[in-house]
């Protein structure tokens, strides 16, 4: 199987993968065989190599052009792969009651929500800004669609978890998010700490370094 036939059947895997372990029945099945470190392991394992899967055959599609290769789009992961990290990093840095992410060991102040002034779902941002520029800057059929469908995934995310947030927390929700945002120009409250901007700095570091590498493709254009 090669070109669209690869491509549609990674596609395919990719939204099996996550949509079916999502149903309450199958994933409380899961975390009842394997325990909840060993669900999330195998899910996370499954998830990697299947989103390998489908980078690789978007790469390999047919190439149908959808967006023109402007020279300004194709240095806009360069540019906003900074912000994309320092997000993600951010995002892990601290506790989350609201979304993903929220490694952080010092419970969640709601006077003090630091980055979550500026977004309740800095992890989702990330991926949004991240598909967004990539989808911009290689414009081809396949890419649009893979990239389309991350973007997608985390704007309706933002929402459907605000949704449910509110349906969950009741009250809870209106005293704890009093100082966040879905979306905001809102600078944080306060600024994240030097070792997440050098964490963040790190991070593109490597993942710039390593793009060519791995992807097969130089991040500059």
């Amino acid at each position: 199987m090669t070109g669209w036939g690869l491509f549609l059947a990674a596609l395919a895997a990719f939204l099996l993968t996550h949509m079916i372990p999502a149903r309450p029945a199958v994933r409380g099945w899961l975390i009842g065989t394997l325990g909840r470190t060993g669900y999330f392991a195998a899910y996370s394992l499954v998830s990697l190599a299947v989103l390998g899967w489908l980078i690789i055959a978007a790469a390999n599609a047919p190439y149908v052009e959808v967006i023109p290769p402007l020279i300004l789009f194709r240095w806009l992961p360069v540019l906003i792969m900074p912000v994309v990290c320092w997000l993600a990093i951010a995002g892990l840095s601290i506790q989350n009651p609201f979304s993903f992410g929220g490694l952080g060991h010092q419970p969640f102040d709601p006077a003090n929500p630091g980055i979550l002034r500026t977004t309740r779902h800095p992890i989702l941002l990330a991926l949004l800004l991240w598909a967004v520029a990539h989808l911009l800057a290689n414009g081809s059929l396949s890419h649009v669609i893979l990239f389309g469908l991350f973007a997608g995934f985390a704007g309706m995310g933002m929402v459907l978890i605000d949704r449910r947030n509110v349906r969950v927390m009741g009250p809870e929700w209106h005293r704890l998010s009093r100082n966040t945002a879905r979306l905001s120009l809102r600078a944080p409250l306060p600024w994240p700490r030097p070792w997440v901007w050098l964490t963040a700095i790190a991070t593109y570091a490597v993942v710039f370094h390593l793009h060519e590498a791995v992807i097969g493709l130089s991040p500059l254009p």
